[in-house]
């Protein structure tokens, strides 16, 4: 989907602002950052005479760009035809119009119900083989436990650098790129920590504020890894003016998992952004700036996944919890 240029950002609450400027703004499509029901949907796209897309239907357009493993993609379509279906009777307003009489359908009502029927059938199949990809993920998973190797995942809001953490971690190159939902499939690595102890690590799609629960249920398949894990790495970015905020986005979907009583490290990354004057890794000068006191709690480790700042008392740490 591409979106027209002449595009601006508004939340809700506006209205009377949209019909306002519209003739001096000519805007012709209109994003809230919120998840709006089919019939404010409706409503809002009669009112104003343009496109209305909200916070769901955006996510998932970046999802579909996104995705590229074959499991990815049934995922973000799954959310997508879960999403259509209740917004389907906007799309043949302009036929119901063309209604029979009493006891009959109208054209536009048929072929609605048409529609309706393809997109369940299209919902269906891909449940089927999403549930298939589930069998198989479990079937691996089993092999894991059978190895008895340890699994740490990487959790976090997007963009905080989880990919790039995983590259430094296991010297690999699995894509990585300044911007949000740059990696949404699933990635496990080998990696060796330093007294020879052989972990896997696996990256998982970020998390986002306000995160539309069709996309959490598209995408339980892949965050049941979670599960599975023996530690959660959660990646904050530390130059973010979020954090705060996207470090409590991070928790409360944890707990909507039934994760949070998973033994965790936080991870404090791009330190090297904050000590853009330190060309060298100096940890003690480093946790004085951050927190004032020299002292930062146990289980949280400043890093710069970029520069491989704090790599070796990381991966200390994954040992000592382990352990």
């Amino acid at each position: 989907m591409a979106i027209p240029s002449k595009t601006h950002y508004l939340g809700k609450g506006k209205l009377d602002k949209l019909l306002f400027f519209k003739n001096s703004l000519n805007y012709d499509v209109v994003i809230f950052n919120d998840e709006l029901s089919p019939l404010q949907q409706r409503n809002l796209e009669k009112t104003l005479g343009v496109k209305i897309i909200d916070r769901a239907a955006l996510i998932l357009d970046i999802f579909a760009k996104r995705a590229h493993s074959r499991e990815g993609q049934l995922q973000v379509e799954l959310a997508q035809h879960q999403y259509l279906l209740p917004r389907l009777t906007g799309q043949w307003s302009h036929l119901e119009r063309l209604g029979g009489g009493i006891g009959t359908r109208g054209p536009g009502e048929s072929q609605l119900e048409t529609d309706r029927r393809i997109i369940r059938q299209k919902i269906q199949r891909l449940q089927k083989q999403i549930d298939e990809v589930r069998k198989r993920r479990m079937l691996y998973r089993q092999q894991r436990q059978k190895s008895g190797i340890p699994i740490v995942a990487l959790v976090g809001y997007t963009n905080a650098g989880k990919s790039t953490l995983l590259n430094a971690l296991s010297h690999t190159d699995v894509f990585v790129e300044d911007k949000l939902f740059a990696t949404l499939d699933l990635t496990t690595r080998q990696l060796m920590l330093p007294n020879k102890t052989r972990i896997l690590l696996t990256d998982t799609v970020g998390f986002i504020q306000k995160l539309p629960p069709a996309i959490v249920t598209a995408f339980r398949a892949t965050l049941e890894e979670l599960n599975e894990a023996n530690i959660l790495l959660h990646v904050v970015d530390l130059t973010s003016p979020n954090a705060p905020e996207q470090c409590q986005t991070v928790e409360n979907i944890l707990t909507d998992l039934n994760l949070t009583d998973k033994p965790r490290i936080t991870v404090l990354n791009k330190i090297d952004l904050l000590l853009d004057s330190e060309k060298t890794w100096d940890e003690e000068k480093a946790i004085k700036y951050f927190s004032g006191e020299g002292e930062i709690q146990k289980n949280t480790v400043l890093v710069s996944a970029e520069k491989n700042w704090g790599l070796t008392k990381l991966m200390e740490n994954i040992y000592q919890t382990l352990k």
